[in-house]
């Protein structure tokens, strides 16, 4: 490895795809307010593609300025239904409301990547995974979330795709790792053409 590699990230699941791929890497969390960072994204009618890249490269610049010399990886994810993008939901009656507004409809999960090294954006990339769920009633969403319980508050979604989440779909187009919010096969290309990790 000829640069040292930096994960601008605390989540477990997108350390794990990174260990699991072989790389080498340190990790520390980016200390931004992402709600405050969206909120006038959003309002001057920013695409749901582009609030991930913003976030994404908001937790990059950031980490970036305690290691300067590293190749830093920063990431978020959206999730969408046309131009609405979705937030955690705050309790069991707003993840209701959540599973109920994409019954029967295609939504999108935005993954992006941002590469920062020494302040300067080396490389943005955002993939797009389309989630189409069933139509849902009221009884099997409430019964659902019943079986599930507070895992459902932990996800943008209110559902969780290894799970039991998999019963609300009935059609998913996009790669795995895009939908876990890290899209590997891109980012690990750039990589080797950045020289970070083995060709």
């Amino acid at each position: 490895m000829t640069a040292s590699l930096v994960l601008a990230s605390a989540s477990p699941f997108r350390r794990a795809l990174l260990e699991n791929a072989g790389l080498v890497f340190a990790a520390r969390a980016a200390e931004i307010d992402e709600r405050a960072l969206e909120k006038p994204l959003e309002e001057r009618g920013a695409s749901p593609e582009d609030v991930a890249l913003s976030l994404a490269e908001a937790k990059a610049r950031d980490v970036a300025m305690h290691v300067p010399d590293a190749l830093v990886i920063g990431s978020d994810q959206t999730m969408s239904l046309g131009q609405r993008v979705y937030h955690k939901p705050k309790d069991m009656a707003q993840a209701a409301q959540h599973l109920l507004s994409l019954s029967g409809k295609t939504h999108s999960l935005n993954s992006a990547i941002v590469l920062v090294r020494g302040g300067e954006v080396l490389w943005r990339h955002v993939s797009s995974a389309q989630m189409s769920v069933r139509p849902l009633t009221q009884d099997f969403v409430d019964r659902h979330l019943q079986r599930v319980g507070e895992k459902a508050l932990s996800s943008v979604g209110a559902y969780q795709l290894e799970g039991e989440g998999i019963q609300l779909f009935e059609k998913i187009e996009g790669d795995y790792f895009t939908i876990l919010g890290l899209p590997m096969l891109p980012l690990l290309a750039k990589l080797r053409e950045l020289e970070t990790i083995d060709a």
